[in-house]
C-alpha cells in the first residue's frame, strides 16, 4: 500500500535532477574525462576504429547482460549475430536478448554518425529504445511476474495500468498512473539541447539513476538506462568512436562488483535535513553517485586508451601473427591495414614484397582466420575482430569464460 504522502504524486519527487553547483571534484572529473575521451582512438584510422567498435559492442552487451544476471558468453553473443542459436530455449532467449542489444546500440551509433540521433532523454527516444530492444523478443521475455499476477509487457509502453504497480527492493517507484507525468518532467529536466557540454556529462550520470528511480517500464529499465547513457555520452562528446563501454565499468565497479547496486540504492535516499539541498531526494547522495559514475567512466576510457593505443595495437598484431606461425610478411600486411583502414587486395604483393601468388595465398590465410575481411569477395580488406581474435589480442576485455 502507498502511504498518504505518496498518494498525491508530484513529478518533482525526482528532484534534484541537476547539480547547479557541482563542486571542484566533479568539475575536474568532467575535464579529465573529456580530455581522455578526445584522445581515445584519435590516432586510429576511422575504418580500423570501426572494427574495434564492433568488438566493444559485444563487450558492452556482455556486461549489460551480466548486470542483469544473464551470463551469456561472448562466443554465444557472436554466434547469435551470425544467426547460430542454441537449441535450448533458455540459452536461445539469452542470445536473442544479446543480439537485440547490439542491434539497438549499432543503430544509435549509426544515427549519431549521420547527425540524426534524437535527444536521449526524450520520452520518444526512451520509448523507442525499449520498443526496439523488445521488437523480436520471444514471449517469455515479455511475460513479467508482479506479485501474484502474470503480466504481458508491451514493448515501448510505460506502466499505466493499476495492475502494473512495482517495487524494486526497498524502493517504491511512482504508481502506474503517474509514470507519464514523471517522464515528461524527466524529459524537460534532462533535455540536452538546453545544457552545455560539461553539464551534459554530469546529467548523463544523474539521468541514469533518475530513470531507474521512475522505473517507467515493467521490465528492461536497466538495459534501457545503459543504452540511454551510451547515447548521452555520444551527445556529450565523450563517445570516442564507440571505443569504450559504460556497462563494463558499471558491472565491475570502482572498488568492487557490488558498487553499482549499492550506489543506485544510495542515490534513492530522501533529503537528509535542511542542509541537504531543497529537493525531495538527497543532494549529497546525488553528488556522490555522480562522482562515482564519472570515475567509473574515466577508468574505462583510460583502460581502453591503453588497450587501443596505436603502438600497442601494432605490437599485439605482431604477436598475434607470431602465435599463429604465419610468415613474417603477415604482420607487415596487418600493420598496413591498421594504419590505412583498408587495403586493396592487389596491393598485397607490394606491401609484403612477395610474389603475387605467395601474397595472394597469405591474404587468403588472413581472411580465412577472420582477422581480415571485406564487404565483397573482391573488395578491399580491413581489420575484423572475431571473438577468437579478441581473446588473443585483448584477453583482459572479458573475464575467462
Amino acid at each position: 500500500m502507498r502511504s498518504a504522502a505518496l498518494s498525491i504524486e508530484a513529478p518533482t519527487r525526482i528532484e534534484p535532477c541537476l547539480l547547479d553547483e557541482a563542486g571542484a571534484e566533479i568539475v575536474d572529473l568532467v575535464a579529465s574525462l573529456s580530455a581522455a575521451a578526445a584522445a581515445l582512438g584519435s590516432r586510429l584510422h576511422p575504418r580500423s576504429a570501426a572494427g574495434l567498435a564492433d568488438a566493444v559492442r559485444i563487450m558492452n552487451c556482455y556486461y549489460s547482460n551480466l548486470i542483469e544476471g544473464h551470463n551469456t558468453t561472448p562466443r554465444e553473443i557472436e554466434a547469435a549475430l551470425q544467426g547460430q542459436l542454441e537449441s535450448t530455449p533458455e540459452r536461445r532467449d539469452l542470445q536473442l536478448e544479446a543480439r537485440a542489444h547490439i542491434r539497438v546500440q549499432r543503430e544509435i551509433d549509426r544515427q549519431h554518425a549521420a547527425g540524426t540521433l534524437g535527444d536521449p532523454a526524450s520520452v520518444e527516444f526512451i520509448r523507442w529504445l525499449h520498443r526496439e530492444f523488445y521488437a523480436d523478443a520471444p514471449e517469455a521475455m515479455l511475460t513479467v511476474k508482479s506479485g501474484e499476477l502474470i503480466l504481458r509487457m508491451t514493448p515501448g509502453e510505460f506502466r499505466s495500468d493499476p495492475t502494473e504497480e512495482v517495487t524494486v527492493g526497498r524502493h517504491l517507484p511512482p504508481s502506474p498512473g503517474a509514470v507519464g507525468s514523471f517522464m515528461a518532467h524527466f524529459e524537460q529536466r534532462y533535455r540536452l539541447s538546453s545544457l552545455g557540454r560539461g553539464s551534459r556529462i554530469i546529467a548523463m550520470a544523474a539521468a541514469h539513476h533518475r530513470l531507474n528511480y521512475i522505473h517507467p517500464f515493467l521490465d528492461g529499465n536497466g538495459r534501457v538506462s545503459r543504452l540511454m547513457s551510451h547515447a548521452m555520452a555520444l551527445h556529450a562528446g565523450i563517445g570516442a568512436h564507440g571505443l569504450w563501454s559504460v556497462s563494463r565499468g558499471l558491472a565491475r565497479g570502482a572498488a568492487s562488483r557490488g558498487d553499482y547496486k549499492r550506489m543506485m540504492d544510495y542515490a534513492d535516499m530522501p533529503r537528509q535535513g535542511d542542509l541537504d539541498g531543497r529537493g525531495n531526494l538527497s543532494r549529497k547522495a546525488l553528488v556522490e553517485f555522480t562522482t562515482w559514475f564519472l570515475k567509473v567512466c574515466q577508468d574505462q576510457v583510460t583502460f581502453m586508451a591503453k588497450l587501443f593505443a596505436l603502438e600497442t595495437l601494432v605490437e599485439r598484431l605482431r604477436l598475434y601473427a607470431e602465435r599463429h606461425g604465419w610468415r613474417p610478411e603477415a604482420w607487415l600486411l596487418l600493420e598496413r591495414v591498421l594504419q590505412q583502414g583498408e587495403v586493396p587486395r592487389g596491393d598485397a604483393p607490394r606491401i609484403t614484397s612477395l610474389k603475387e601468388r605467395s601474397a595472394r595465398e597469405l591474404l587468403s590465410v588472413l581472411v580465412d582466420d577472420g582477422i581480415l575481411g571485406s564487404d565483397t569477395p573482391k573488395g578491399p580488406v580491413s581489420l575484423r575482430f572475431p571473438m577468437q581474435a579478441i581473446e588473443l589480442l585483448f584477453p583482459s576485455l572479458f573475464p575467462e569464460t
